[in-house]
């Protein structure tokens, strides 16, 4: 008999699972390809922890697996932990469907392990989670969440005691402990009742929220400036049906906007994201509620927060034709650095050891913004946890330099108080900024245009290349190993001047032939250094069965810029092809 059909009947068979999920098991009897989907194998915990479609099985997120992900973790924990420190871990959840049941079950298994969880009364922002895992002085944290998938997933995060996403060593050791158990019955369990009595589960709530706003708050540059131009600012927000709703509005309220507008329809948490079945504030589509509310109520800017409130979307009034035009995450992001940084300077609380910080796969005009402003650029590889671990290194020599931090993917960090993206205060530094601009007669658009008369027309583009179902994986990596052992002399009309492979530790000079290391972590990356300040990189996505191609050009002007960017679409198809 196959593994996965001898796993199918394992549960089916097995005492500890229920009955609910036993149905849902015989109501696929006779279909071998939803059977083997299901079961073909667990579903992997990654750096960050899990992600998949709900439903029963082993390649799935539901309770049992979630129970394996959080014993795991606990044993981890429980192996690691300085001997005498209590134990404790924070814990919260999205508006996804089971979220807040797999967040209890979570509680429920650390609270079995003797590890007390604090545990969010309803669903909170992913930044929240990260503050406050610092602010409890917990050893871990995680957010029950499938960030901006489609409403069939949810998913695991997994945050260790400095408040970023787990990095080495930790994320490979809580790996080969989950690994480890290899009987799902094996993971510990008790009521609440028993676990609250037990002072092993604590519900959390108002007392954490006062203490993240003001933090939130404390990042604003100018709020006199705000409440001057309160009453000629229009918002509107949509929470796309997600966790941001509370937090956004209250920080709105508490600066003084007085003319935010939410748009009804996805203000209310709903999982089932009726209005946007994939909520994900990069897609145009996702507007479209929001850019009608707009248009009536003439507003000057239109953000989205996705479910779990760490990305931010935002289209801007054009002035010329009263239509609205997208910014991307590239663009959102260096706008807003180069507000943050010259208001600061011009206020003298810019420090002149100032860093920024950006992923490798983000634009180069941030590295432009830094050094106007007499700050250093850092690069990390993609993802916040990166970010996370250098301000740590920064805060453990006594000297935080940290400014701002971005990743193209629709997410920055202005304060320190998180140590993962955070939409929330976006929002209201994006607001700032806008209400700033508008004092001076300019709307964001001018502001952006502005910035690329300044800095030059810096384009960047994500072409996404999708391997789903089980051969995926396998497809995935043979296209990163065929890339690897083919070089191109020339990419997209540019001449190739360096490569860097991550996974190798090795940066490859095209002209000399000289091998050097790229000074960070191994990670399945590879990028090419072109001329004229040009560059594209390569890297299987984390969280969805693709690879995704980024890269970034400097044209002379918009037009220019644009040809550069139609030239590498096409190369990149040929490329794969």
């Amino acid at each position: 008999m196959e593994k996965y059909k001898e796993a199918y009947t394992a549960w089916l068979e097995a005492p500890g699972i229920d009955e609910e999920t036993k149905a849902e098991l015989r109501a696929i009897e006779g279909d071998e390809k939803e059977i083997e989907d299901r079961f073909y194998c667990d579903l992997e915990f990654g750096t960050a922890g899990l992600r998949g479609i709900i439903g029963a099985g082993t390649n799935r997120m539901n309770k049992y697996v979630v129970r394996r992900a959080t014993q795991g973790l606990s044993n981890y924990i429980l192996k690691n932990a300085e001997p005498g420190r209590e134990l404790s871990v924070a814990i919260a959840y999205d508006s996804r469907h089971f979220s807040k049941e797999f967040s209890d079950e979570a509680a429920r298994t650390f609270a079995a392990n003797g590890i007390r969880a604090y545990r969010f009364e309803d669903l909170r922002p992913t930044p929240e989670l990260s503050f406050t895992i610092r602010q409890l002085h917990c050893i871990a944290g995680i957010n029950v969440t499938a960030s901006h998938n489609p409403s069939n997933y949810n998913g695991y995060k997994v945050y260790w005691e400095d408040g970023a996403q787990i990095t080495p060593p930790h994320d490979s050791g809580i790996m080969a402990e989950v690994l480890a158990i290899e009987d799902l019955m094996t993971c510990k369990t008790m009521s609440r009742e028993d676990a609250e009595k037990a002072g092993l589960y604590v519900t959390i709530g108002k007392e954490v929220d006062d203490a993240f706003i003001g933090c939130v708050e404390d990042t604003i540059v100018d709020k006199e400036m705000i409440r001057r131009m309160a009453e000629d600012i229009t918002i509107v927000y949509t929470p796309l049906n997600g966790a941001g709703y509370n937090s956004v509005m209250r920080v709105m309220n508490d600066l003084g906007f007085k003319k935010v507008y939410t748009v009804p329809e996805q203000s209310v948490p709903d999982g089932d994201f009726p209005t946007c079945p994939y909520p994900n504030p990069e897609m145009p589509e996702t507007f479209t509620l929001a850019l009608k509310l707009a248009k009536e109520k003439d507003a000057d800017i239109v953000l989205a927060t996705d479910p779990d409130s760490d990305r931010l979307g935002m289209y801007v009034k054009n002035e010329a034709d009263g239509e609205y035009v997208l910014f991307n995450g590239n663009m959102t992001a260096s706008l807003l650095c180069e507000y943050i940084l010259g208001s600061r300077k011009r206020r003298g609380t810019l420090p002149a050891d100032g860093c920024v910080m950006k992923t490798i796969v983000s634009t180069d005009l941030m590295r432009a913004v830094a050094s106007y402003w007499g700050c250093e650029t850092i690069e990390c590889l993609t993802g916040f946890k990166w970010m996370g671990r250098e301000i740590l290194r920064q805060e453990k020599e006594g000297n935080i330099r940290y400014q701002f931090g971005m990743e193209e993917s629709y997410g920055c960090l202005i304060g320190t108080y998180a140590r993962d993206k955070d939409a929330v205060s976006a929002v209201a530094s994006l607001c700032e900024a806008a209400a700033y601009y508008k004092s001076q007669g300019k709307t964001l658009i001018d502001a952006m245009t502005d910035m690329y008369i300044k800095y030059g027309y810096y384009r960047e583009h994500t072409k996404s290349v999708a391997f789903p179902g089980k051969e995926g994986k396998e497809l995935m990596a043979a296209l990163m190993e065929k890339l690897r052992a083919q070089t191109p002399t020339e990419i997209g009309g540019f001449k190739v001047l360096q490569k860097k492979d991550y996974q190798k530790d090795e940066v490859l000079d095209m002209a000399t032939g000289k091998v050097t290391p790229t000074g960070l972590p191994k990670s399945n990356v590879l990028l090419y250094k072109l001329e004229d300040d040009a560059w594209i990189c390569v890297r299987p996505s984390g969280t969805e069965p693709k690879v995704k191609f980024y890269f970034g050009i400097k044209g002379a002007d918009p037009a220019d810029a644009e040809e550069m960017v139609q030239n590498f679409v096409a190369f990149i198809d040929a490329w794969v092809g």
